[in-house]
């Protein structure tokens, strides 16, 4: 199960969802950033993540607290969406939309603002070095839940019309659930490394 070959040679079967996730992040970005209809439900969204902002700040040690908070919702949503990703693949392409429009609504706020070189500044200090390793990881982790999403569709279709294939289907979603399990360990171990530098280095240079 936690070989790494047979990890990597699962990962490039999973390069068409992978790339469609960023695609979807993407145009979530361009979306948010560009979109003014979607701006009020993306301001109660950022409301949303303000409370974990509060409990942040009003910790007795904030960088610990900050880790633990970007890693816990992170690492919690992430395998969430892969899993819940069953219910057709739904949950996971809505999380990286909005997700994506999140990031694009704030970049396309601060450009209001305070103009594009800060907005530049910001990604590369504020965004790029968490960034890097976050992004990815939320992406693939949403690849995951897309692809179960598809052979749970594909099981419900063999049972109401094609039992005969219906076997072979529940054995590829069976090999499917078992190749998750390090992918969720490799995610998890990510998303720490990525919490890590966002509660100390990318809080560092914000501040520079």
């Amino acid at each position: 199960m936690f070989k790494w070959r047979t990890i990597a040679d699962h990962f490039k079967q999973m390069n068409g969802y992978i790339a469609f996730g960023f695609i979807l992040f993407f145009a979530g970005m361009v979306v948010g950033g560009t979109n003014p209809a979607f701006r009020e439900f993306l301001s109660g969204q950022l409301e949303g993540l303000s409370s974990l902002k509060n409990i942040v700040e009003e910790s007795d040690n904030p960088t610990l607290t900050m880790l633990i908070v970007i890693f816990l919702n992170n690492a919690i949503k992430s395998i969430f969406v892969m899993y819940l990703g069953a219910l057709f693949g739904i949950l996971p392409l809505l999380f990286l939309v909005v997700n994506g429009m999140i990031v694009g609504f704030l970049l396309g706020a601060y450009g209001e603002q305070y103009g594009g070189a800060y907005v530049a500044e910001l990604v590369v200090k504020g965004l790029l070095p968490h960034g890097i390793i976050e992004i990815p990881a939320i992406v693939v982790a949403c690849a995951y839940g897309m692809r179960f999403g598809i052979l749970a569709f594909k099981g419900l279709g063999s049972v109401m019309f094609a039992r005969t294939k219906a076997a072979g289907i529940g054995r590829e979603l069976e090999s499917f659930v078992i190749r998750t399990v390090p992918v969720m360990v490799i995610l998890t171990v990510s998303l720490l490394l990525a919490a890590v530098i966002e509660s100390t280095i990318t809080a560092w240079l914000v501040l520079l």
